[in-house]
């Protein structure tokens, strides 16, 4: 595997293994409680948000995979830690194998994501590297909010 689709792999798994981890030791009542914040999202609806945003990114956008993503209903999710675990594991699994056979020549290779996959905004024009390093800065930020929310969990 080329070094630089190698760290890309290792850095988004090892991230989406430490929002997964950020949940242990929660209740279910704590994971799916949505803090009393207008617009804030439960520890569980981060964590299945954050796998959503790495599946439709790296397999769909940066691999080319053909996949829908249902971006409402992860906000709307609700669920225990072993059904977030299970997915995390799978989906780690999966993009393993997609970028042990992604060939490098492709990563700069430039496109206009499909606005299912993209999020929020207008998709425009990426590399396919840019669309793995949105990865690792999607789910870093959101990282740090379930820290913090899991903290405040345990704190009251």
């Amino acid at each position: 595997m080329n070094a630089d689709i190698e760290t890309y792999s290792d850095q988004i798994r090892s991230l989406l293994g430490r929002v997964c981890g950020t949940l242990e030791g929660l209740s279910q009542e704590q994971l799916n409680r949505r803090p009393p914040l207008p617009g804030a999202n439960s520890a569980y609806v981060v964590a299945v948000h954050t796998l959503g945003n790495a599946r439709a990114w790296v397999l769909g956008i940066a691999c080319g995979r053909p996949l829908r993503r249902d971006r409402p209903a992860e906000f709307a999710s609700a669920g225990m830690h072993g059904d977030i675990e299970a997915e995390h594991h799978a989906l780690s699994e999966e993009i393993g194998r997609a970028l042990a056979n992604f060939d490098p020549a492709r990563l700069e290779e430039r496109l206009v994501p499909p606005g299912e996959l993209w999020g929020e905004g207008e998709p425009h024009e990426i590399s396919r590297r840019q669309a793995l390093l949105h990865v690792i800065e999607h789910a870093s930020i959101h990282l740090g909010q379930l820290q913090v929310t899991r903290d405040l969990l345990r704190s009251g």
